[in-house]
C-alpha cells in the first residue's frame, strides 16, 4: 500500500523515532511499547516484512523508486533516524537521571506506560471471551518473565540462534526488552559482552542469522495476526504493557550483576512507598506522564479531524 510521504509528516515520524529510541535506552522497556502508543507499530511490521524477494527483484533490477515504495523506505529512515538520535543524545541524560531522580523518572515512566495500556486496549474494536483470554494472557506472560531468573550460559549453535530470534523479537513486542530476555537466556554475557569486545564471529554469525531471520518471519506472522486476528493481537499487547509496569515500578532496588566491565540488572527487589515528600512528588510524575499520553491521543485525534 502507497504510503504519503509530506515533510510534515516524515518529521512526524522522526518524532515518534526519537521516543522509541528514548524507551530503548531504559532498563527493561521496549522501542515497541511507543511504536503502539504512537500508532505506527502495524506501518512498521508491514515495513519490515516487506523485504522479501519482491524487494530484492526490485532492487537487482534497478527499480529503485518502485522498491522504495515497496518497503516504505522514507517511514523506516525517518525512523530510525528518530531513534539514532535519541538513543546518541539522550543516554547520557537518562544515565544522570536514573543515578540522581530513579524515582521519578520511574514514576513518570510507570504513568506514561499505564495510561498508554487504556488508549492502546481502547483500538480493540470488539471485546469478546477470545479478546479478554488474549489480554489476560499477553498480561501474564509480561509478569512471569518479569519475575524470571537468569538461565545458564549455551553457546551451542542452536542455541545461539534462538537467542537471536528471541532478542529481535521481543523489541518489537510491546513491553519486552531484547537485552532483558538475553539475561533470562543466560547468554547476555556471552554475546553482548564477550563476543561484541572479542569480535567473535562464532558467536555472533548465529545470534546475527537468528535475529534477521526471526526478524523477517516474526513481522510476517505478526502482520497476518494483526489483520486476521486484529482485537485478540491487540488485546494480547496491551497485556503486554501492563504486565510489564513491574519493571517500571518506581519504588524498587535493582539487582545487578558484573559481566567485564558492564554491570547489568537481572532483576528487582520491589518496595511499598513510604509517605513522605518524595512519594507525593513522584505522584506527581505519575500523573503527569498520564497527561503526556492523554495529550498525545487529543493532538493525534485532533490532527485525524483536521485531515
Amino acid at each position: 500500500m502507497s504510503k504519503k510521504n509530506t515533510p510534515l509528516s516524515l518529521i512526524n515520524i522522526v518524532i515518534k523515532g526519537i521516543a522509541m529510541g528514548a524507551a530503548n535506552v531504559i532498563p527493561g522497556v521496549s522501542g515497541g511499547t511507543i511504536a503502539l502508543i504512537t500508532g505506527i507499530f502495524e506501518r512498521l511490521i508491514d515495513a519490515l516484512k516487506s523485504f522479501d524477494i519482491t524487494a530484492v527483484r526490485l532492487l537487482l533490477k534497478g527499480r529503485l523508486k518502485e522498491f522504495a515504495e515497496h518497503i516504505d523506505l522514507y517511514f523506516l529512515i525517518a525512523l530510525f533516524t528518530g531513534v539514532g538520535v535519541a538513543i546518541i543524545t539522550l543516554a547520557k541524560l537518562f544515565k544522570f537521571l536514573f543515578e540522581n531522580y530513579p524515582v521519578y523518572i520511574w514514576a513518570f515512566f510507570f504513568g506514561l506506560v499505564l495510561a498508554s495500556v487504556y488508549f492502546v486496549a481502547k483500538t480493540v474494536k470488539k471485546w469478546s471471551t477470545s479478546v479478554v483470554i488474549s489480554f489476560l494472557a499477553g498480561t501474564a506472560v509480561a509478569l512471569i518473565i518479569t519475575f524470571l531468573k537468569p538461565g545458564t550460559e549455551n553457546s551451542s549453535f542452536l542455541y545461539l540462534l534462538l537467542c537471536g530470534v528471541v532478542a529481535i523479537c521481543s523489541m518489537i513486542l510491546p513491553g519486552l526488552s531484547g537485552s532483558f530476555v538475553l539475561l533470562l537466556m543466560g547468554n547476555y554475557k556471552l554475546v553482548m559482552v564477550d563476543a561484541v569486545n572479542n569480535m567473535d564471529l562464532g558467536i555472533l554469525l548465529p545470534v546475527g542469522i537468528g535475529a534477521v531471520g526471526g526478524l523477517l518471519l516474526f513481522s510476517h506472522f505478526l502482520s497476518w495476526l494483526l489483520k486476521k486476528y486484529h482485537n485478540q493481537t491487540i488485546a494480547t499487547l496491551s497485556g503486554f504493557i501492563l504486565g510489564s509496569l513491574g519493571i517500571l515500578w518506581p519504588w524498587k532496588e535493582a539487582i545487578t550483576q558484573t559481566f567485564g566491565e558492564k554491570v547489568k540488572i537481572i532483576g528487582y527487589n520491589w518496595n511499598m512507598p513510604q509517605m513522605n515528600s518524595e512519594f507525593f512528588m513522584a505522584f506527581l510524575y505519575i500523573v503527569l506522564g498520564i497527561l503526556t499520553i492523554v495529550l498525545t491521543e487529543y493532538l493525534a485525534e485532533k490532527g485525524n479531524k483536521g485531515k
